[in-house]
């Protein structure tokens, strides 16, 4: 259900968690909100996620979830301290137990209307944040360290626990890594049907016996598009054509570079410039290879998994997450990064792939997906530390204490 500030909460049948992320559209931070929002749901716990509102609003009200809309996205410090006045009142008014912080606006604000409260409160780093010298650098640091104050600090690869321990004032007992998960019922072969393929391969006009390399990813220029662009221009490969799948998010300038860039390597009947795609599982299996060419690391490296999932090839960038979710020579192939030479060396290997080799390929990288990167194994992980925090909080508050099964829910299902 979609709530106000002024609205009567529902009553509390269980633990209340509530998520605060800037804003509700593509990304794999905003996918894991939805998916711990669906798996509390499940187990009765309520929950909520405040955030500026987004595409995506009315997946998570499906899902179970109440959702109300505030503008945690801004970085203005009177707007994050007026929120932080906001998400008290919410505190109080929907008897939150824990507030769970998924971005650094957002967890300054959750940190401070937390204070003096019995809520406890959490965070998730999502990446690594850019680091520099001087004044500004050390402001941005000080502003950066907001998602390392939480009583417990979610790393979503061993890579960002690494950058938490560097950088942060933080109890090493406190970090928990848990990977972002794939949502197996989607991201499989066997759940896609050759109409949907064929209906996105339409609206892409794709022409019949080529080879696909496929990059998804936000159009931002980290992501890596030029490496990509010039790796196809070294492969000169007319059999084969590249899709950049994303949205440019406002940043139309770069997309017109890129469009400009294409045309001067004399590739416009080799790459296409997509926005963003609704049906992913399919664009996977339009692949014959995808690619994750980000010049900065990865906090994760989403792409690479759900490649995986899908028991297609994967190129990645030798860095970051994707180190931790590819399985070098086995599952894919990692190159260094902004390379092109080396990144079109392993996309000819990879197309070069005979079907038993390919078939042999795709077996391991679903099975690794499947026993490591999934969304219930995410999801379970998540819960165990929303009751590592309802346990404690039963021993040390008085009106916990009268409601010991407040945190069973959530227990049984962790």
């Amino acid at each position: 259900m979609a709530f106000s500030l002024k609205d009567k909460p529902p009553a509390p049948s269980g633990p209340v968690i509530m998520q605060v992320i800037p804003s509700l559209g593509a990304g794999g931070a905003e996918q894991g909100c939805i998916d711990v929002a669906a798996e509390l749901a499940r187990v009765g716990a309520i929950s909520i996620i405040v955030s500026n509102g987004g595409y995506r609003v009315p997946e998570a009200l499906r899902v179970g979830t109440t959702h109300i809309q505030m503008n945690v996205d801004s970085k203005n410090p009177f707007t994050i301290w007026r929120n932080s006045r906001k998400l008290r009142k919410l505190i109080n008014r929907y008897k939150v137990d824990i507030v769970h912080a998924r971005s650094r606006a957002p967890a300054w604000s959750c940190y401070l209307a937390c204070k003096n409260s019995t809520a406890r409160f959490m965070t998730t780093c999502h990446a690594p944040y850019n680091l520099k010298e001087g004044f500004w650098g050390r402001w941005k640091q000080r502003y950066n360290s907001s998602i390392a104050k939480g009583e417990r600090v979610i790393a979503i690869s061993h890579f960002v626990a690494d950058y938490l321990r560097k950088y942060y004032d933080i109890d090493l007992r406190n970090i928990r890594v848990i990977h972002r998960g794939v949502a197996l019922e989607k991201f499989h072969p066997t759940a896609v049907s050759a109409e949907r393929m064929i209906k996105l391969s339409r609206e892409w006009r794709l022409p019949d016996g080529v080879s696909i390399v496929m990059m998804p990813g936000r159009l931002t220029r980290w992501k890596g598009h030029h490496v990509l662009i010039d790796a196809m221009a070294r492969l000169n490969r007319p059999d084969t054509v590249c899709v950049l799948i994303g949205s440019d998010q406002g940043r139309k300038e770069y997309r017109e570079e890129l469009e400009r860039t294409v045309k001067q390597r004399k590739l416009e009947g080799q790459i296409r410039i997509v926005d963003h795609c609704n049906d992913m599982p399919a664009a996977y299996m339009l692949a014959t290879v995808a690619v994750s060419a980000s010049i900065d690391p990865e906090g994760f490296g989403r792409i690479a998994a759900e490649a995986q999932a899908m028991g297609r090839p994967i190129v990645a960038t030798d860095h970051g997450g994707s180190r931790e979710t590819i399985v070098r020579g086995e599952t894919g192939w990692l190159v260094p990064p902004n390379d092109a030479e080396a990144l079109a060396k392993a996309i000819e290997e990879a197309l070069a792939l005979d079907p038993s080799h390919r078939s042999v390929l795709a077996t391991h990288a679903m099975a690794h997906i499947a026993a490591n990167f999934t969304k219930d194994r995410m999801t379970a992980l998540t819960l165990s530390v929303y009751a590592e925090l309802l346990d404690e909080n039963a021993i040390r508050t008085e009106g916990l204490k009268k409601e010991p099964g407040r945190s069973n829910h959530i227990a049984a299902a962790a």
